[in-house]
């Protein structure tokens, strides 16, 4: 018999999505992008390491396995790029982490923004559904649709729409929806959506949402349910909310609470959520959650991504219990806060210390739920 996998996931031990790239892999590009070795003998190292990853994943036992995004540079700018009326370029200046210059990157939006039926992630899916054994899905990442609002401090600009936000929200629903359609017909039953804007509009905010940021939340709420509503019954669709995530840095701080009242209208599955450091606040926000009705888990990102050093297992345990005066305990999970290397550049950790830490999400989580 089939189980739903929205009854599965987000399992008790999960995972945000990206993994450190091996220097065999860091080495291809540097060469591919050289152009000494060809886009095929680029694909064959891909491959390969996206191979031992899945395979090291599963032995660690994760019920929902990446590709680690290993054929990504940027979490978020490929996808964007690989849309119809979107494009990479190369701006000026890179975006600022906590006083440190990332590399650069951004997004000019030059036409109608549509879904593109032959958008690289979709070949990518396919080879790791193609490599994960039976009993274990195959968990896709792109970037949520708010991550694409025009923002020229993200270094996001809108050539096109002349910054209509509800003409330009109205174009990106329907090429999210159709996109969600056709990785599900490759076969993805679990798809996250990764978020940087609510993080950061937490951020620019003391209590309450800041006014000027009400128009652009409500257009995320807009466009992520109209996803949520569409997608297929069966399909898992959670989201990760993030601070920022480059070379062990961040780039915003600041709790939830400005924005706990519009993540509780998501008619999302789970949500992954930072809570490695004080940067996060406390876990009183996510009673709007567990009030709005829909019992949604919510994956607690306690472990940090950004340094080696593996929490005390009881400390991770006894904030678990302090979340579950807020969340029923059932409607909890764990995992890392963020994925280990957003962009290629990844963070200040060895292979070894990544898995480490992985396997600290595991076994917490096995000595707290039974399921």
């Amino acid at each position: 018999m089939t189980v739903s996998v929205k009854n599965q996931f987000p399992y008790r031990y999960d995972e945000v999505g990206s993994l450190l790239r091996p220097e065999a892999l860091k080495e291809a590009r540097a060469k591919f992008h050289a152009n000494k070795i060809s886009t095929d003998e680029l694909k064959k190292v891909e491959d390969q390491e996206i191979d031992r990853i899945v395979k090291k994943q599963v032995e660690l036992g994760l019920k929902a396995v990446t590709a680690g995004e290993f054929r990504r540079s940027w979490w978020h700018l490929d996808f964007i790029d690989g849309l119809n009326g979107a494009h990479f370029f190369t701006p000026e200046k890179g975006y600022n982490f906590n006083g440190l210059e990332t590399r650069k990157g951004g997004i000019k939006i030059t036409d109608k923004v549509t879904y593109n039926p032959d958008h690289p992630f979709f070949a990518d899916f396919s080879y790791l559904n193609s490599i994960v054994p039976e009993g274990v899905t195959a968990k896709q990442t792109i970037p949520s649709p708010s991550v694409l609002f025009p923002n020229k401090d993200a270094e996001i600009f809108d050539d096109y729409y002349d910054y209509d936000l509800d003409d330009f929200v109205d174009d990106l629903i329907v090429a999210y929806q159709k996109t969600v359609q056709h990785f599900y017909d490759l076969g993805c039953r679990y798809l996250q959506i990764d978020d940087t804007s609510w993080g950061m509009w937490a951020s620019f905010s003391k209590g309450t949402l800041n006014p000027d940021l009400k128009p652009v939340a409500k257009a995320a709420v807009r466009a992520i349910n109209a996803i949520a509503d569409n997608k297929p019954a069966d399909l898992t669709l959670t989201m990760h909310v993030c601070r920022g995530n480059y070379a062990s840095t961040w780039a915003g701080a600041g709790a939830y609470d400005p924005v706990a009242d519009y993540l509780a209208q998501l008619h999302i599955d789970g949500y992954f959520l930072e809570y490695d450091d004080e940067r996060s606040g406390g876990f009183e926000p996510l009673k709007k959650i567990a009030d709005n009705g829909r019992h949604q888990r919510i994956v607690l990102g306690l472990v940090t991504s950004k340094k080696p050093e593996l929490e005390p297992q009881a400390v991770l345990k006894a904030r678990i219990k302090d979340a579950s005066q807020y969340v029923p305990l059932e409607d909890l999970c764990l995992s890392a806060q963020c994925g280990f290397a957003s962009t290629e550049e990844g963070n200040h950790l060895t292979e070894d210390q990544l898995w480490d830490k992985l396997k600290l999400v595991i076994d917490t989580a096995k000595s707290v739920w039974s399921d």
